[in-house]
């Protein structure tokens, strides 16, 4: 994952940040590399370029997301403890929004109504008719977020492939989201969930 504070998020949707300047010892991310920013999608990498504080221009700080260096510079000197001097190693990373990835466009509605939910729960119960496994599907993966699809399938006692069949059924419904490694359940299906506790009472 490559991770941004929610005020950049609609600057990289919209393409208007298109740097990060990062704080690493070594890089975290490869050129083509895609990276999962949750929750808006899929972060590509164009490159990563070692620089110093001083290196800096006002166009890098306006591609980041700020106004002006000053800014840009307090906000990494606010990163981490350590102090940032003119000649500290930074990250210049040149990126590009890549999308939603995989996620359906529905999984970030959480508002859902009562046939909303009575029309999910059908189709889940289609799903079952042959053995029930998206209830039990769901609740390993809402106990376990973003852990490889091969544990989780262990934990059911099913096998890897089919389980990730499984879990691509449930996020057609906007249910849940992939990441580089395991799975998430989407604010859709959080919503869901909940609605279906309560039903249950």
């Amino acid at each position: 994952m490559l991770l941004f504070k929610k005020a950049f998020h609609e600057g990289l949707k919209a393409g208007d940040v298109t740097i990060t300047i990062r704080r690493w010892k070594k890089p975290h991310v490869k050129p083509g590399g895609r990276y999962r920013c949750h929750p808006i999608g899929v972060l590509e990498v164009d490159s990563v370029e070692r620089i110093r504080t001083r290196d800096l221009r006002t166009a890098d700080a306006k591609a980041a997301g700020f106004e002006t260096r000053r800014e840009l510079i307090e906000y990494l000197r606010s990163a981490k403890d350590e102090p940032l001097e003119p000649s500290s190693e930074l990250y210049r990373v040149r990126l590009h929004y890549g999308g939603d990835g995989d996620r359906v466009s529905i999984a970030l509605d959480d508002k859902l109504t009562a046939d909303d939910v009575q029309d999910i729960q059908s189709k889940l119960d289609r799903m079952d008719k042959k053995g029930p496994w998206t209830a039990e599907t769901l609740a390993v993966i809402a106990k376990h977020p973003q852990i490889a699809a091969s544990k989780l399938a262990a934990k059911l006692g099913r096998e890897r492939d089919p389980f990730k069949v499984n879990v691509r059924k449930l996020k057609k419904l906007g249910l849940t989201q992939s990441f580089e490694v395991g799975y998430e359940i989407s604010p859709r299906g959080q919503a869901f969930m909940k609605a279906a506790r309560r039903r249950r009472r």
